[in-house]
């Protein structure tokens, strides 16, 4: 399925992966808001679906991908714009800060409330309305929803939280948002590795969307990944742009995640082979 603002490839299991900020475009006619720094949208989860895609297709899972930056709107906030991490430092159902802290917009041209709502409803609503219809179909069909949220990020960015991140961070809202043997699987699958440094429920604890459909009673769990860019791709200083995947990092985690998934399918009853 194909919207003007997503694209939605459904899969054959129950299993389906929603990247909430791996878009990256900004409408022309809102270019003008801008600082011209922005225009690279320099804080988006770059190349998570070509990370994510090959591992997708083997285990029969599903893709929901935005193509508008989360400068425009973040699909990942509630839309009454409350905060979710009291306390810190926060982004915005629209955003008026890069993640280094910087202004997004030119002075008197962030959105007023008119503005707001016309991208919530142009924006942020056919995503959740897909996303919540992809999750019905999947719990007739299968039984069962299992919503996987990929996310990407910097390994450091004092302007949202102390020091480094560990690599990969998973997300269970402390496990509310999925069964308690879900939670356990994954985080056998991460702690039995040691390439990679990891944490669950740390401080990305799962976003509105994890927090949202993760209702593990009605059988539709969420759990979310937020990975550091270092994993796949070579980082670059803060505020620079022009961020390219490293193929050698990428085929190193690729596998990892795919036993991550597969974890998650097993641990409710889906049987999945990654050789297959």
């Amino acid at each position: 399925m194909k919207h003007e603002t997503f694209e939605l490839r459904p899969g054959r299991g129950p299993l389906l992966i929603s990247m909430p900020h791996v878009g990256s475009l900004i409408p022309e006619d809102q270019h003008h808001r801008y600082v011209e720094r922005a225009l690279a949208s320099e804080d988006t989860d770059w190349h998570l679906e070509q990370l994510y895609a090959p591992i997708a297709e083997r285990l029969g899972a599903g893709l929901l991908i935005p193509r508008y930056s989360r400068y425009l709107i973040d699909l990942n906030r509630p839309p009454q714009d409350t905060p979710m991490y009291p306390g810190a430092s926060n982004t915005e159902l629209c955003p008026t800060r890069f993640f280094t802290g910087e202004p997004l917009y030119r002075e008197g041209l962030a959105p007023d409330a008119d503005e707001k709502q016309r991208r919530l409803e142009t924006y942020w609503a056919p995503y959740h309305q897909a996303l919540q219809g992809e999750l019905q179909r999947l719990r007739q069909q299968h039984g069962q929803a299992l919503l996987f949220e990929a996310h990407s990020i910097r390994s450091e960015l004092p302007w949202l939280f102390d020091g480094q991140l560990p690599d990969l961070n998973l997300g269970t809202v402390e496990g509310q948002s999925c069964r308690a043997i879900t939670r356990e699987a994954m985080g056998v699958v991460l702690g039995a590795q040691s390439t990679f440094t990891q944490v669950t429920d740390g401080r990305f604890k799962g976003g509105y969307i994890t927090r949202q459909y993760g209702r593990p009673q009605l059988g539709q769990q969420a759990v979310q990944l937020e990975m550091c860019y270092r994993c796949y791709m070579q980082e670059r200083g803060l505020g620079e742009a022009g961020y390219q995947i490293d193929e050698a990092r990428a085929a190193q985690v690729r596998p990892l995640l795919a036993m991550l998934l597969q974890a998650y399918l097993m641990a409710n009853g889906f049987v999945s082979e990654l050789g297959a």
